[in-house]
């Protein structure tokens, strides 16, 4: 896979958690974290003291978190309302050329900021509220 411009990463919001994604904003900077905490099960009889951990068990999360511009107004207030609302909304991060995540995520934190001379933006992050998934690029 060659190179990629990282300012091509999307993010998409369901308002209505109808299945209809809308652009909202492209990040700059951005990461994305998947985790996977184990359940250690080792005990005295675990061979040669070696730990265990307990497969398939666990909490797995997904966080996303990046700074950019927002698409427009509109996608500004949608982010917004979610925020002041508390609500957990469907969101897709499309990484181009690799693929989509995709789940129900916590918008945990909004930040806007700008310099005198410059345009406003902003830094989110995204915690994730359900299962994630990941689609890859059909090529």
């Amino acid at each position: 896979m060659p190179a990629q411009a990282g300012k091509d990463l999307l993010l998409k919001l369901d308002r209505n958690d109808l299945g209809t994604f809308e652009s909202v904003a492209g990040l700059r900077s951005k990461k994305i974290a998947l985790n996977a905490r184990s359940v250690d099960v080792t005990t005295t009889d675990s061979a040669g003291g070696w730990r265990e951990i307990l497969e398939g068990a666990g909490v797995r999360s997904a966080s996303i978190s990046g700074s950019g511009i927002f698409k427009d107004s509109n996608a500004d207030a949608l982010v917004r309302e979610v925020f002041f609302a508390g609500l957990n909304r469907p969101w897709q991060i499309i990484i181009p050329s690799f693929g989509t995540v995709s789940g129900l995520f916590h918008l945990a934190a909004l930040e806007y900021a700008g310099e005198f001379a410059g345009e406003l933006t902003y830094e989110l992050a995204l915690e994730s509220a359900g299962p994630v998934t990941f689609t890859p690029q059909v090529v």
